[in-house]
């Protein structure tokens, strides 16, 4: 199956971000959010990082003027029928994917694949909601899409080895490094990432060292280019608690329980960056 066209639903950060590494690619995209004002703030987001790279001498004007004029914006799910593959990327919200993705079901033909960029829901779940559960896949992108190549391609229980195949082809002519992964909560990366820095939390709880000198300890030791408390700040304090929350509910391990100064933490609203305290102040 060659895709020519991807529909994505969705012009907020992973949106856009998706739909300029599509662009860049020699793919045509259709993206589709709630209102014009959406559509087109993600559209100048993706001007935006175009001229960052025309700035570092990555691509041209011309290269930029090419691959906008590659990106369709509408507010209309029936723009989506043009596409052969559809990317879901939504808020993380369960009942808000449900409600996206049945309509979708509904006006794309049999044959389009639907993709959803979720980083934690139930990838089986959320295929069963449609009427082409073999049709149906994860594609999780990681910010920023642009820059960063792995994606993870999820297989629900109902997916085929023809979707998975035609996914994966996909992903490697984005330029991307995909790896698959079987449905299960957090996939792989986050499944790893987000417990190494709820343990972080635990470390700089029993008061073992500060918290530069355990984020030093980590990108000195483990080469990781970024410590494991400046990326929760990045990510969100909030974001790590209701992972570790939903790992610890989905897998009933006690191993996944969250670290009490994260807890506490939320609770005093430091959140990291977005609310200008976290572990650090920003």
């Amino acid at each position: 199956m060659q895709i020519q066209t991807v529909g994505i639903i969705g012009a907020g950060t992973m949106g856009n971000g998706i739909a300029q590494a599509c662009a860049v690619s020699g793919v045509n995209v259709v993206m589709v959010d709630i209102s014009d004002a959406a559509v087109q703030k993600g559209l100048a987001t993706v001007a935006g990082s175009l001229d960052r790279l025309i700035k570092k001498e990555k691509i041209t004007q011309a290269d930029k003027d090419t691959a906008l004029a590659r990106i369709q914006t509408s507010t209309s799910y029936d723009d989506l029928k043009a596409a052969q593959l559809v990317i879901e990327a939504a808020t993380e919200n369960y009942e808000l994917k449900l409600k996206i993705l049945k309509q979708v079901d509904g006006i794309v033909g049999p044959d389009v694949i639907i993709a959803s960029n979720t980083s934690s829901i139930s990838i089986t779940k959320l295929a069963a909601a449609t009427s082409r559960a073999d049709k149906f896949i994860g594609m999780h992108f990681f910010n920023p899409v642009p820059m960063m190549a792995l994606v993870e391609i999820i297989r629900g229980l109902q997916t085929s080895d023809a979707t998975h195949d035609a996914v994966k082809a996909m992903a490697l002519a984005l330029g991307k490094s995909p790896i698959t992964v079987k449905n299960a909560p957090g996939f792989v990366v986050n499944r790893i990432l987000v417990p190494m820095i709820n343990e972080a939390f635990f470390v700089l709880a029993e008061g073992l060292a500060t918290p530069e000198d355990i984020d030093a300890g980590m990108k000195l030791g483990c080469n990781q280019p970024i410590g494991p408390l400046a990326l929760a700040d990045m990510v969100g304090l909030d974001v790590c608690l209701a992972v570790m929350d939903v790992y610890l509910q989905e897998f009933g391990d006690s191993k996944y329980r969250a670290c009490p100064l994260l807890r506490e933490m939320v609770a005093a609203g430091r959140l990291g960056r977005k609310t200008g305290r976290g572990v650090y102040q920003y």
